[in-house]
């Protein structure tokens, strides 16, 4: 990277909350934050958001009569940008580009307009334009009377970290000096979740803590969905409101041998990590976010990739996935605010079940990993300073 990029705000909505104070303490609490709702009869292991949060969607629907027929995928977008340029410091109707993705787009209002056309022939008037992809970037665009370009995109689980990517090309190539990016997903159908189980990769553990992400030790796939968003202000430069800085970037894709998996030692991983670390050394680097989905390959072969790269002289790793679920293209995002707040507490949130690791020390860079079906790895580097 010619020049790092300020992190001048983060905003979220997910099972963790949606102001600071609440999201760092449920990362010093054990508990995980999934529960069991009911799915077209049959219970489900799920990362819900709060229920005092959810009344600010339904709010939003009430404010315009155009967002009443929006997915919550968009709501949830336009909420965490709100909050992230107001907390930035920008200004409605300022000149900034947007990029938001999401993995499974509206998957709620789809849902909903198919059975209506299953069940009448027809469908309503607005069915298209509001289960488009990119309506989730105009909307937000439209809400904030931004200027600049709209771009949105679905890159399976890494589609966040991608919008990071395509936001540090703009700034660094002169076409833009703002940047607002981020991922949103709903994912929470019964049809949704009925795909994980038939691809055998969801929770059917009634434990303490129903998805294992990085238990290296578990003997079954524990994969568990949940819902959420948030955005991030992005600035070229130095800037005294800034909360870290990326300071590195790195993507790769795998050979596919199939189509949910990556090899079995990641090598997408390996490249992309290498890639972000190109201008720093392996011991710079203080702690990794992992993807770690709580699947047996996708777990092991991520953590075989490290290994590789950082041989005997590991980072401290760990993910949030067995306390928020997997939000799919928002997952990467809310890693990065976890980064953030573990090198703004210098507090390391460690898997409560995970293999217990060596010293602790200052944290300043964190490595933040994703990826998707497809093997559509993204490496992130976010320092101090």
């Amino acid at each position: 990277m010619k020049t790092k990029i300020a992190i001048t705000s983060l905003a979220s909505i997910s099972p963790l909350g949606n102001n600071p104070t609440d999201i760092w303490n449920n990362y010093l609490s054990n508990k995980t934050l999934i529960s069991i709702q009911e799915f077209n009869g049959k219970k489900q292991f799920v990362a819900t958001i709060p229920f005092a949060i959810r009344k600010e969607i339904d709010q939003l629907r009430k404010l315009e009569i155009k967002y009443k027929a929006l997915d919550e995928t968009v709501l949830l977008a336009i909420l965490t940008s709100r909050k992230a340029i107001k907390n930035a410091g920008w200004k409605q109707g300022d000149d900034f580009g947007i990029n938001v993705g999401s993995s499974r787009g509206a998957t709620q209002l789809f849902e909903k307009h198919h059975k209506e056309f299953l069940e009448t022939g027809k469908t309503t008037t607005l069915t298209s334009p509001t289960t488009t992809l990119g309506n989730i970037s105009s909307w937000v665009a439209h809400d904030l009377k931004s200027q600049g370009p709209e771009i949105s995109h679905s890159i399976t689980c890494s589609t966040a970290l991608h919008a990071i990517l395509n936001a540090v090309a703009w700034l660094q190539s002169g076409l833009a000096t703002k940047f607002l990016v981020g991922g949103s997903e709903a994912p929470l159908t019964a049809f949704t979740i009925a795909q994980m189980h038939a691809l055998k990769i969801y929770t059917n553990q009634n434990q303490d803590y129903p998805c294992r992400a990085f238990d290296l030790e578990k003997t079954k796939n524990s994969m568990v969905l949940g819902e959420g968003a948030a955005m991030a202000c992005l600035e070229l430069g130095e800037k005294e409101n800034a909360l870290g800085y990326i300071t590195g970037i790195g993507f790769a894709t795998d050979k596919l041998e199939h189509n949910i998996s990556i090899s079995d030692d990641a090598v997408c991983f390996q490249k992309s990590m290498a890639m972000a670390l190109k201008n720093s050394s392996l011991d710079a680097v203080d702690a990794i976010v992992m993807h770690a989905p709580g699947t047996l390959k996708g777990d092991t072969s991520e953590y075989i990739a490290i290994q590789q790269l950082f041989g005997n002289n590991l980072p401290l790793l760990t993910t949030n996935k067995w306390k928020i679920g997997h939000t799919f293209g928002a997952s990467g995002i809310l890693s990065v605010e976890m980064a953030l707040m573990m090198i703004q507490h210098n507090t390391f949130i460690e898997v409560p079940f995970g293999r217990k690791q060596g010293g602790r020390k200052a944290i300043k860079n964190i490595l933040i990993n994703a990826v998707g079906f497809g093997g559509n790895a993204v490496s992130v580097l976010v320092s101090s300073r």
